[in-house]
């Protein structure tokens, strides 16, 4: 019970550090030229359907994972909801998806990111419903792919330091995506895409890395009190491993 009240309060105390006005960088609504519009809805899309086959397997080999989940779910929500200020004036948040990546694996967080960016770009105007395509890619498909292999490389040597570079890495690699993004729709008028892309890595990438950092020490509490929570109550689940 003490495991229980503890995990709670722990999501409670990061939803309640959530701002009422969020402008982060999820990509926002009609910045991407229509034809990356359509690029990177076409590139995300096999990723999201084949989440959609691997949860629905999940759930009918084991229900007890609809709950957890769909607090994963709740924490990608929460945490890529917040607005940090960032030293050269743009604003960070953290993405909250490589907990999801290390307990399911990568591609249910490509559909765990998209119900996410959906309801955040509709209900506060946080990202855009043309730009959808290239946020999930970032943030639910490269991020958390980067995540689940690096935790795979290194939980055998070291489980909490996995979980740590895991959410650390998998954060901030979403941000050097995200940058890549920017600069191919967005070339500098005279240096090209690799000039626009050293000044959104500059903006974007390198503070993103004190939020990544923050991310990583989050997700090994949060991840130690699932495994506590699931010693308590006497049961495994499937996917942990």
């Amino acid at each position: 019970m003490k495991k229980r009240i503890y995990l709670v309060m722990s999501l409670l105390s990061v939803f309640l550090l959530a701002p009422n006005y969020v402008f982060g960088m999820h990509i926002m609504e009609g910045f991407l030229p229509l034809p990356w519009v359509i690029f990177w809805f076409v590139v995300s899309a096999p990723f999201v359907i084949l989440g959609v086959r691997t949860i629905s397997k999940t759930f009918r080999e084991n229900s007890n994972q609809k709950l957890l989940f769909a607090l994963v779910t709740a924490f990608v929500f929460i945490l890529s909801a917040l607005k940090m200020p960032s030293v050269t004036g743009s604003t960070s948040h953290p993405t909250g998806t490589g907990l999801g990546a290390i307990l399911f694996g990568p591609l249910p967080m490509a559909v765990s990111g998209l119900v996410v960016l959906v309801f955040q770009a509709l209900l506060l105007a946080h990202g855009g419903i043309t730009t959808l395509g290239a946020n999930v890619f970032s943030m639910a498909i490269a991020g958390p792919f980067v995540a689940y292999f690096v935790y795979r490389i290194f939980k055998k040597t070291n489980l909490k330091v996995a979980v740590f570079l895991a959410a650390a890495l998998g954060d901030f690699f979403t941000y050097v995506i995200t940058s890549i993004q920017l600069s191919l729709a967005h070339p500098d008028a005279v240096t090209g895409v690799m000039g626009s892309m050293v000044k959104f890595l500059s903006i974007f990438a390198v503070t993103q890395i004190p939020l990544a950092i923050a991310e990583g020490i989050l997700t090994v509490i949060i991840y130690d009190l699932i495994m506590n929570y699931q010693k308590e109550g006497g049961y495994q689940l499937e996917k942990i491993k």
